[in-house]
Formats: C-alpha cells, sequence, structure tokens
C-alpha cells in the first residue's frame, strides 16, 4: 500500500468509527423503546383481550394512551434513525472528499508538500527503531514549462498524469508519494543504510523510465528528469538537521546540481552544492538589483571586412559591472537571467544603451546586438525593439538582429513572423552560430535571412582541424549559392584570417583584431581615426593591440550558457 493510500485508509477508518458510535446510541434509543412496548404491551394485553371477548371494563386509559405513545416512538425513532444514518453517511463521504482535497493533490493524487511532510516525518521517528534510514528524492521534468506553454495545459496535465504512473511504478509500494510544486514530485522511502546501492537503483530507474517519449494527444513527447536524491543518516553525521523540511531542502538543491551538469540524470546531496547555490542565490539577487541600478553595460566586438581590413561595424556584447563581484562574464549571469526570467529587461536594457551610444558613431558603421531564445518566444518582441529605436532615433537600416539557430526548431512560424516584422522596419537578420544547431536548407531558402555567421567553435579550430576546415569551406560555399554573406567569428591569428580570405568578399570578427572594449575605450578610438560621427570618415581597423577586455568573474558555464555567452 502506498503512502497515500494509507493515509486515506486510516481517515476512512476514523470516520467508521464516529459512525458506529453514533449508530450504537440510536440503535439504543430505539431498543429502549421496544424494550418499553413490550412491557406496557405485557401489561395491557390481557385486559384489551378481555373487554373485547366478555365486554368488561378495558385498560387504564393513561397506561392505554402511553403503550399508543409508545408505539409512535418506535415508529418516530426508527425513520429519525434511518434519516441519521443517510445524514452521517453523507457528512461522512463529503468530510472524506474536503480531508482528500486538504491532504493531496486533486490531479496526481499524491500527496500536498504539507501532508508529505507530516508523512516524511513520521518515517523519520519509526526508521531508527527498524535500523533502517531515510532517502527523499526530488524529481523535476526537464523543460516541462517549455513543453506546457507550446502544447497548452491540457496537455501538460497527461504528462504530469503520465510523470506520476511512471514514478509510481518505480518506487517500493510502501513510498511516500508527492506533488511538491507544478511539475516537481517528491518520494520518500526506508532502506538499510548500508545499502544505498538500492537507491542508487531506484534513482537510475525513475531517470531511464523518464526518458521515454509520451504519446499525448497524436504528439510524441519527449521528456527528461533530473533527480536529487538525500539521506538522512549523512545529514545527521555532518551535524546537519534531518525533519523532512531539511531533506527536502538538500535534495532540492542536488537535483538543481543536475540540471546545472545537464540534466537527465540523478546526484546524492554533497555539502559543497550548498555553497553552489549561495552563490547563486547570490547571483541571482544580484541580477535583479542590477538591471534596477543599471549595471548591464554593453562593450564591443569590431566585425571588420577580411579583404580590405575596413572595419565595417561592432557587434554588442554584455557585460555586468557589479559593485561586488567586478565585472562578470555573460557566461555566468545569462543562464541564469534567462531561468529566473530576466533575460528580456536585461537585453532591453543593454539594447537601449548601445543603440545611444551607436548614434554617435559614423553612419557607415553597424550595430549588431544578440537576442535570447527566450525572447523569440515574446509575441511582443518586435515591437518593444521598434519602441527601442524610436526612443533612440536610430535607422534600423544599421540594426543587425542575430538568432541563434538552434532556436529554428521550436517555432519557425513564430521565427518567421518576427523576421518579417523587424525587417519591415529595414533591420537585418543574421543566422547566428550557424553549424551547431538543426536549420535545414529548406529553413534558409524559406526565411529571409540576410547574413550567416560561423560558429567560433568552426573558426579557431580551422588551422588544426581538417574536419573544421571542412565545415567552414561547405559553409561559404552554401552561404555563395544561396546569396547569403558570410561573418566568420573566433578570428584569433594571421592563419586563420589567411585561410579565411580564400573565400572573397567576408567579414570576421575575433581577438586577432583586439577584445571587446566598453563604449569610453571605443568612443576615444572612434575620435582618433576619424570614425565618429562629427569625425572625417576613414577607412582603417581597430590594431590588434587594442584595449583589452578586463578579467571578468571565472565560472563554468552551463550547457545552457555556453549557448549564448555573447548574449544582448
Amino acid at each position: 500500500m502506498s503512502g497515500t493510500e494509507g493515509q486515506a485508509s486510516t481517515l476512512e477508518d476514523d470516520l467508521a468509527s464516529v459512525r458506529r458510535e453514533v449508530d450504537v446510541i440510536a440503535l439504543g434509543i430505539v431498543a429502549a423503546a421496544i424494550l418499553m412496548f413490550v412491557a406496557i404491551g405485557a401489561e395491557i394485553g390481557p385486559d384489551v383481550i378481555a373487554s373485547l371477548r366478555h365486554g368488561t371494563a378495558g385498560p387504564d386509559p393513561f397506561i392505554l394512551n402511553a403503550f399508543l405513545l409508545n408505539i409512535a416512538i418506535i415508529i418516530f425513532g426508527w425513520s429519525r434513525y434511518r434519516d441519521l444514518c443517510r445524514e452521517i453517511h453523507a457528512c461522512t463521504v463529503a468530510e472524506t472528499k474536503a480531508r482528500r482535497l486538504a491532504e493531496t493533490d486533486p490531479l496526481t493524487g499524491f500527496l500536498n508538500r504539507r501532508s508529505f511532510n507530516e508523512m516524511v516525518g513520521a518515517r523519520l521517528e519509526e526508521a531508527p527503531q527498524r535500523g533502517r534510514t531515510v532517502a527523499l528524492m526530488m524529481i523535476d521534468i526537464d523543460n516541462f514549462k517549455q513543453i506546457n506553454d507550446y502544447n497548452g495545459h491540457q496537455t501538460g496535465d497527461q504528462l504530469l498524469l503520465e510523470a506520476a504512473r511512471r514514478i509510481r511504478g518505480c518506487v517500493p509500494q510502501d513510498a511516500a508519494l508527492g506533488r511538491i510544486g507544478g511539475d516537481e514530485f517528491a518520494v520518500a522511502f526506508t532502506f538499510e543504510p548500508g545499502r544505498p546501492e538500492k537507491v542508487a537503483q531506484i534513482a537510475t530507474s525513475l531517470v531511464a523510465t523518464f526518458n521515454r517519449s509520451v504519446p499525448i494527444n497524436g504528439l510524441e513527447l519527449k521528456i527528461t528528469a533530473s533527480v536529487g536524491i538525500a539521506r538522512a543518516d549523512a545529514a545527521l553525521a555532518e551535524g546537519k538537521s534531518a525533519d523532512a523540511r531539511s531533506l527536502l531542502d538538500m535534495a532540492d538543491i542536488a537535483m538543481y546540481h543536475v540540471k546545472r551538469q545537464g540534466r537527465n540524470n540523478w546526484s546524492w546531496f554533497e555539502e559543497p552544492m550548498a555553497s553552489e547555490m549561495r552563490y547563486r542565490a547570490q547571483l541571482e539577487s544580484g541580477i535583479r538589483q542590477g538591471i534596477a541600478n543599471g549595471e548591464f553595460v554593453p562593450y564591443y566586438e569590431q566585425q571588420v571586412d577580411l579583404q580590405t581590413g575596413e572595419v565595417t561595424g561592432f557587434e554588442m556584447l554584455a557585460r555586468w559591472q557589479s559593485p561586488t563581484l567586478g565585472l562578470v562574464s555573460p557566461e555566468v549571469f545569462i543562464p541564469i537571467a534567462e531561468e529566473i526570467g530576466a533575460i528580456s529587461d536585461l537585453s532591453e536594457q543593454v539594447i537601449g544603451r548601445a543603440l545611444e551610444d551607436a548614434k554617435g558613431w559614423d553612419p557607415s558603421l553597424t550595430l549588431a546586438v544578440n537576442i535570447s531564445p527566450l525572447q523569440l518566444r515574446d509575441p511582443w518582441f518586435a515591437q518593444k525593439l521598434l519602441k527601442l529605436l524610436v526612443e533612440a532615433s536610430f535607422p534600423g537600416h544599421r540594426l543587425e538582429i542575430e538568432i541563434t539557430e538552434s532556436c529554428l526548431h521550436q517555432n519557425v512560424a513564430q521565427v518567421r513572423s518576427l523576421i518579417a516584422s523587424l525587417k519591415n522596419q529595414g533591420i537585418k537578420i543574421s543566422l547566428d552560430d550557424f553549424g551547431t544547431g538543426y536549420s535545414s536548407l529548406a529553413q534558409l531558402r524559406t526565411l529571409p535571412f540576410d547574413r550567416i555567421k560561423i560558429d567560433r567553435s568552426f573558426v579557431t579550430n580551422l588551422v588544426d582541424s581538417t574536419d573544421s576546415a571542412a565545415i567552414v569551406h561547405a559553409i561559404a560555399l552554401l552561404g555563395r549559392g544561396l546569396n547569403l554573406p558570410i561573418t566568420a567569428e573566433g578570428i584569433e591569428s594571421g592563419a586563420i584570417l589567411d585561410h579565411l580570405r580564400q573565400y572573397g568578399e567576408i567579414k570576421g570578427q575575433g581577438f586577432f583584431y583586439g577584445r571587446p572594449v566598453p563604449a569610453a575605450d571605443l568612443q576615444d578610438w572612434l575620435d582618433r581615426h576619424g570614425k565618429s560621427l562629427s569625425a572625417v570618415t576613414g577607412d582603417v581597423a581597430i590594431a590588434p593591440e587594442a584595449v583589452a577586455e578586463p578579467e571578468a568573474v571565472a565560472a563554468t558555464p552551463s550547457r545552457e550558457g555556453t549557448r549564448r555567452v555573447r548574449q544582448a
């Protein structure tokens, strides 16, 4: 019997006991009335029979009236007893339903957070008496919000029901099962402290059973899950509290550690994870405050015509100038800003600053900015961007929006609509990080891109890797065939530059031409080389020894972070 079924059974037993007590009282009253009926009947019965046979005087009228009243009491009492039973039954059903709703999740039937904590608390008290300890697992469906948003809440509910079914099939029958949040489930069960491999087997089974497609409404949804595990005896050994809430927190930390490592896996809680979570919480708070305080600033990386060496424009790259952390790399803050829903505000703030900066450049110079994949889901993004252009009085034809290739498989129709809205205002659209995503030749032909950008991972290894060289060659020929200009990212040496020049008209950017610089340093260079709006136009590229980028806060980027490390 599962934890939820056991708790419901106990509730029904309690209510049945109350009903039996009421039944005994009601039956006692009716039984007393029947005994009085028999006693009085035996008293007046002979007098009634004699009166009817011989015409003698009947029984005492007072006793006869009492006898008739007793009959009425029996009839009324029995009727009332039946009504009372029906009322008690209805109340019992209603109270059982109400308590179930208060203690369980109405969709899956799992315990809610409060009831789950209570049951885990009971297990924690009982387990040591039987030489066992408690393992608590947090299970989160990866990318559930995206699936729910794209396919509707009804599909999301069906997916949650299927997730609950798979969880129930993998864990011990007596495990406590809870739905803690929207797509977060929790499981608690006891095990022998010396047999942690049993818990590992269950976690492995959970990950494997989730890693199967789910057929819903004609769709084959691919899902995975991340699982974090905490054990009570390990927490106690480290001097920590081992109550239900503490175990939930530790399992939750372990689960988010799995997500940052790529999802679709499981992990035991370890103490360093808590420090990592505290740093993460500090970053989340800092990002929100930083947006409010205007701490996110644009840096600029030059884009150069590889044949002439002329600077044609700049790509804007976001940096976080934190008063406590210093200059923070986008590899650190962009994935977190995306996860906490702050990327749109952050991006719009930095783009607005970049547009103000670019107004002072020579009119021949363009400004390129990246947008987050999450911004593509915003149906009002095009209007927001146009509003920024109007506020800055910046001409749309000098702005280039870069869309990551991996975005195209998510919602091609929405991307097509966005591109059309922006191009109507003269804005150019580039397909960024080409070669790393999911785009097809058909999408390149049907989506009106203005430029293809070869991903830096291929360009950086161009000289040393024949595979990278072949990919770059193929992309260059593809661009020529589709009449799409090419930009190569990641040019870090003269050898790479010489190799790329063989492809004719092509633009490039990379550390060979200097690292990204803040607006003030760039403005100084523009003034010196006649590239500012007030100066005479020149054809001079930024020298490779240009101002280097200050050291940024080091961090290992997550899988999502490496996808958009140059986010605007």
